[in-house]
């Protein structure tokens, strides 16, 4: 979800913070400047960094290697092993 998504969706979820008075002041004073309220500064701040922890964690970053050999392997698949279909058969026999 994108910032233009999450103004037409509407702002109804909740999320408290606990902050010491000094913190506060200074987000308060530090939104007041960019003539925003709290929730929005936070938000304009916040949101990007989120985005960026969850991009590193869900990415794989291939080396140059790496990438050669999973387009290896995607143009030219190994044979199927007895074990290997077996599990095929096995997650089918699931799902």
């Amino acid at each position: 979800m994108d910032d233009k998504d999450a103004i037409r969706e509407g702002r109804d979820g909740r999320i408290e913070l606990r902050a010491t008075g000094a913190e506060k002041r200074l987000l308060a004073a530090a939104a007041a400047y960019e003539r925003l309220d709290l929730t929005s500064f936070i938000m304009r701040i916040m949101l990007p960094a989120a985005r960026d922890v969850v991009d590193r964690a869900e990415r794989i970053v291939l080396s140059e290697r790496d990438t050669q050999r999973v387009l290896e392997l995607l143009e030219h698949p190994p044979k199927l092993t007895p074990a290997l279909r077996a599990a095929a058969r096995r997650r089918a026999a699931r799902v």
